[in-house]
């Protein structure tokens, strides 16, 4: 009897009522993932809504056309050179994250610390990039609520202008407000990144013997440049 009393109480104590976790996973990476997937969820609405506006218009800003420029270097004949560079330097600090992470499950503390400030530079050379590119756009007549002069009008439609007002209208409002959310989320990672750093050169991970903070940053981090992708994908190159 007593034994059977035990044996109730024990189930009744363990996390999952008398069964293995599905789990193996530590709660504040799993919650991360939950972050992930209802981020995700947002970027694929406004991306989803861009493609409904932008395969129901029988004329749309053409992209090489528009993003063909150099900011303060060239103003045309470089068609996605730029936001090529952009993308490069995205994901090459993705690179330097993954070997963050891969050094602290080293429990290399100098070689983390070095990683994390080359993912924060390249976060900070992106966010500089698309400053300038946001800029170069502005002067060109792109922004929210605002069309292009005429005479860019026809540039970029390929000589469609008289039809294509309002297609260029929707067309600034999507981009810069899909970008610019991006880009609020890779200011964020940076932010977040720079703490993190503070935090391996006080040696507050060394301590507890783990750099899993490392690691879960590095989620958001990567998620951040996947999203890039399709980004990239939707506006420069359809």
């Amino acid at each position: 009897m007593s034994t059977a009393v035990s044996e109730i109480d024990e189930v009744k104590t363990t996390p999952w009522a008398g069964g293995h976790s599905p789990f193996n996973v530590e709660y504040g990476k799993i919650m991360m993932w939950f972050f992930l997937l209802s981020d995700a969820f947002t970027f694929s609405s406004l991306l989803i809504a861009y493609g409904a506006l932008r395969f129901s218009s029988n004329a749309w800003p053409a992209a090489d056309k528009i993003f063909q420029s150099v900011p303060f270097v060239v103003d045309k004949g470089y068609p996605l050179v730029f936001v090529g560079i952009m993308t490069f330097i995205l994901i090459m600090s993705s690179v330097t994250m993954v070997l963050a992470v891969e050094a602290g499950h080293r429990n290399a503390k100098k070689e983390v610390a070095w990683w994390m400030v080359a993912t924060i530079i390249g976060g900070f050379m992106f966010l500089g990039c698309q400053a300038a590119e946001w800029t170069h756009l502005h002067g060109e007549g792109f922004w929210w609520g605002s069309i292009p002069n005429m005479e860019k009008l026809k540039e970029f439609f390929e000589g469609q202008a008289v039809v294509s007002t309002a297609y260029s209208q929707q067309f600034a409002n999507l981009f810069f407000t899909i970008t610019g959310f991006h880009g609020f989320h890779v200011f964020s990672g940076v932010i977040i990144n720079i703490v993190i750093l503070i935090n391996v050169l006080k040696g507050t991970y060394e301590k507890r013997g783990s750099y899993l903070m490392v690691e879960k940053v590095g989620l958001y981090w990567h998620f951040v440049d996947l999203v890039w992708v399709f980004v990239f994908t939707f506006f420069y190159l359809v």
